[in-house]
């Protein structure tokens, strides 16, 4: 578990290293991330005693799974931001758009969803049960604990 509260912390690194001038896309974001990438590695291989074969096939649907979610997400924090816009104290939202933002934002959702269901059915060829399911434990007691601690920080700067 305490490993797992680093790899978190190390995740966090990202954005507050952005808020001291470095940039998301810049050579320490890369390292950092390259790091991150490498615990988690040793992590998961360790936890779920992965072949060489099953780490690299891993590693590799992590990375195809990673990048259409993160478009997703970046998909969704626009229809957020949208939202919010449209919403604001005193000013009068247009139905249309709301509606359309909403039918954005659950269209997003399914779509991380089906992601998820596809990922799992990749796993599935070279992962047996139960590491999938160590697997996602795993994955979700990593996403509970940066979710937690961004909302720390968060408390912290307002």
């Amino acid at each position: 578990m305490k490993r797992i509260a680093l790899f978190a912390l190390l995740i966090l690194a990202r954005p507050l290293a952005a808020q001291d001038g470095d940039a998301p896309g810049g050579p320490q974001a890369a390292r950092l991330r390259e790091l991150i990438r490498q615990r988690w590695n040793v992590q998961v291989r360790r936890q779920l005693d992965l072949t060489d074969d099953q780490a690299s096939k891993l590693h590799a649907t992590e990375d195809r799974f990673f990048e259409r979610r993160q478009e997703v997400m970046q998909r969704q924090r626009l229809v957020l931001q949208g939202l919010r816009r449209q919403l604001e104290p005193g000013a009068a939202a247009d139905p249309d758009s709301v509606r359309s933002l909403m039918d954005a934002r659950e269209a997003n959702r399914a779509a991380i969803a089906q992601l998820e269901r596809d990922e799992d059915r990749e796993m599935a060829a070279y992962l047996t049960p139960v590491q999938r399911a160590r697997y996602q434990l795993m994955r979700q007691r990593l996403q509970e604990r940066i979710a937690e601690m961004r909302r720390q920080r968060r408390g912290r700067f307002r």
